[in-house]
């Protein structure tokens, strides 16, 4: 089986988020042709095109990050029934300047925790928006809305309940073929550093 890098973005900033905690089960449940690396937001500062000739230090280091990875998992909370302000503010700068959005073409995944019934599920349909005018092909199956119950996943990201372990080592299986198949029709990016 082919391998990939995979960037995957935690929505929430909260040091304690549950999908901090679901990210931790998914890399720990993902197959080794997946290689995953955290993509971190919290220093962007508020996108504003008056950036766009100069991007700040931490802006650039954002989309750099992107560009050294094939796919995109994005793991977030439901805030207000939509997605967390600063993983709207990270894609705001990820998709700038004009003709330099960095997830054109990019295969991406979506995933939500909850303590709600509905687990994230409307956050997850605002975020696939976002990314269909992003240009991302986006994993639409198999859907993942995680209502997290007590304990089901420990700080450490093991998973506590056995049927959502094998659902979650699933969800990345099904993401790993899924970015395959994109990459059968379309070019897979050249990821070596610019000089």
């Amino acid at each position: 089986m082919t391998a990939y890098k995979v960037g995957y973005l935690i929505g929430s900033l909260a040091k304690g988020s549950l999908n901090r905690k679901l990210a931790k089960a998914l890399v720990n449940l993902a197959p080794a042709e997946l290689s995953m690396t955290e993509i971190p937001f919290k220093d962007l500062p508020l996108y504003s095109y008056d950036y766009d000739a100069n991007f700040p230090p931490p802006a650039r280091a954002f989309k750099d990050a992107l560009a050294g990875v094939e796919a995109v998992l994005f793991v977030t909370p439901e805030y207000n029934r939509s997605i967390p302000g600063g993983l709207k503010n990270a894609i705001d700068w990820a998709s700038r300047p004009y003709g330099q959005n960095s997830f054109t073409r990019k295969p991406s995944a979506v995933i939500g925790t909850s303590p709600g019934s509905i687990g994230t599920a409307l956050a997850q349909q605002s975020l696939r928006g976002v990314l269909g005018f992003c240009n991302s092909p986006q994993m639409n199956s198999i859907e993942a809305y995680i209502q997290f119950k007590p304990n089901l996943i420990t700080d450490e990201g093991e998973v506590t309940d056995p049927t959502t372990e094998e659902f979650l080592r699933d969800y990345m299986l099904q993401f790993h073929g899924f970015i395959a198949r994109v990459y059968t029709a379309l070019p897979r990016p050249d990821l070596t550093p610019v000089e």
